[in-house]
């Protein structure tokens, strides 16, 4: 049953693959080599089924088929920077090719020939395990140095279980899942991220198992299937169902255009009402601002005259106390103003990265970041991202400085890019981090809300305009906090496509 878990889940993850509308290089070849296993073990649990040489052989040319694609897909991993080449891709594709030529011709029978494909392709696997430990330890850096330690983590967690076939189809199934994740959301660049993904995973399947021996128990007769298979079948049904809804999506609205909102969550209608509450917030805003700047005005001009006039300093200091409140409720407007009006994004191709070390410039270049040391972690080969250069520019300045006012003991501002890919398509995400006070609970739900503010000067609009931009550009924005920890704002933007 472990062979049959690791053939379905092979056949699982190449499609969850192979259905994103962009497929990158490193999709198509992790869903390729997940093909190839599926093939050889799916050849492997169905021959003793059916007393045929077609299964066998199914395994054989599956197992062969490795080889190459393991090499394709490490280099793809490491940016083509591995101590594997291009030839040697080449070289164990040809290599495979002949001895599967072989497997046709009287040869195959040789009781040697099966050893010596085994022999084969574990020497080729070792090898590509063996250059992930060489570039881990000589070429990668930061964030692509973790990624590389954590696939030689699962890689030895396989290699520790090779000599107990059971389990070690079932750490190979884990393994391919776990890539998976890595591969497709590389913006989770820390471990516990990464296991807090497939923990949701493990506690959805264990949920799934407990209904299904929950309804046995009521309306069963019988006695009910064994643990371990429903948990496995129940573990494929749910990792199963991102992929499945994208093909009946897309199916359905190829045949009724029309009814793509029923793919909408009913959670989402939410953000639909937020959407018609801004533009009534729009229409209402200059007629509102029109109302209140007009006696605004009439009053700091009548406080000028009168300052002219008076020869009191006591009274002097209580029109200019009328002046400066008149102009901070004026710039209140003006902020309001442009977080109501409709702004249209002028939507350029341009690298984040750039716009990002613009702004931390003139963070460096600001006296409240004397105590602050700024770390950047920028992913060197991201796409294009289609963005309004001042606008985004603004939101990366504005929580960055809202970052360093939350450490004002000093500490670490920690910004970092990533490419994000996944069934919705290709994205860029940032993030930036603080080593602050943090966000209490109760707190951080309304950080977004307009005029919502824990500053005593503060107009409460800053994040609620970041926000805004960032939805007029098609993308994210959420906040995590732990108080006396930190902050770190996720931003994700889409890329070019």
């Amino acid at each position: 049953m472990e062979i049959f878990m690791l053939t379905a889940v092979g056949i699982t993850v190449s499609a969850a693959l192979m259905i994103n509308k962009k497929r990158e290089p490193l999709h198509l070849s992790f869903a390729a080599l997940c093909l190839a296993i599926s093939f050889h073990k799916g050849g492997a649990f169905f021959s003793p089924f059916f007393h045929s040489g077609v299964w066998l052989l199914v395994e054989r040319l599956g197992f062969l088929a490795i080889p190459p694609l393991t090499i394709k897909f490490s280099r793809d991993f490491c940016e083509e920077q591995t101590l594997l080449k291009k030839r040697d891709i080449r070289t164990t594709a040809l290599f495979s090719a002949g001895l599967a030529a072989i497997l046709f011709t009287p040869v195959a029978g040789w009781k040697y020939l099966g050893p010596f494909i085994d022999l084969y392709g574990e020497t080729v696997l070792l090898l590509s395990y063996l250059s992930l430990i060489a570039f881990a330890k000589r070429r990668a850096t930061g964030i692509e140095k973790k990624r590389i330690v954590y696939l030689i983590i699962a890689c030895t967690a396989a290699i520790a279980t090779y000599s107990i076939p059971p389990l070690f189809n079932l750490v190979v199934a884990g393994m391919l899942y776990f890539i998976l994740i890595m591969i497709t959301h590389p913006h989770l660049t820390e471990l516990h991220d990464l296991m807090t993904r497939a923990l949701v995973i493990l506690i959805v399947t264990l949920f799934t198992t407990i209904l299904f021996y929950l309804v046995i128990g009521f309306f069963g007769k019988g006695a009910a299937p064994p643990f371990t298979l429903v948990f496995m079948v129940s573990f494929l049904i749910v990792i199963a169902i991102g992929p499945f809804q994208v093909i009946l999506k897309r199916l359905l609205t190829t045949i009724y255009p029309d009814i793509k909102d029923v793919f909408t969550s009913p959670y989402d209608l939410d953000e639909k009402l937020e959407r018609e509450k801004a533009l009534l917030l729009e229409k209402m805003a200059p007629v509102l601002a029109h109302e209140i700047r007009n006696p605004l005005g009439s009053i700091k001009g009548a406080a000028q005259y009168l300052r002219s006039e008076v020869e009191g300093e006591e009274q002097r200091k209580l029109l200019d106390v009328i002046t400066e409140e008149v102009n901070r409720l004026n710039r209140v407007v003006s902020q309001f103003l442009n977080y109501a009006r409709p702004y249209s994004p002028d939507l350029k191709p341009r690298p984040i990265n750039t716009v990002i070390e613009k702004a931390m410039a003139v963070i460096e270049a600001d006296s409240l970041s004397a105590r602050i040391h700024v770390q950047l972690e920028l992913h060197p080969h991201l796409p294009p991202v289609p963005m309004d250069q001042e606008q985004i520019h603004q939101v990366i300045l504005n929580i960055a400085l809202n970052a360093i006012e939350a450490m004002p003991e000093g500490g670490t501002l920690t910004v970092r890019t990533s490419r994000i890919g996944s069934d919705a398509g290709d994205a860029v995400g940032i993030s930036i981090r603080d080593t602050g006070h943090g966000i209490r609970r109760e707190t951080i739900k309304q950080i977004f809300t307009p005029f919502f503010t824990t500053k005593e000067r503060g107009v409460g609009l800053g994040l609620a305009v970041c926000q805004r931009i960032i939805r007029n550009h098609g993308g994210t924005i959420r906040v995590k906090s732990i108080p006396g920890q930190g902050t770190i704002f996720y931003i994700r933007l889409e890329t070019v496509g």
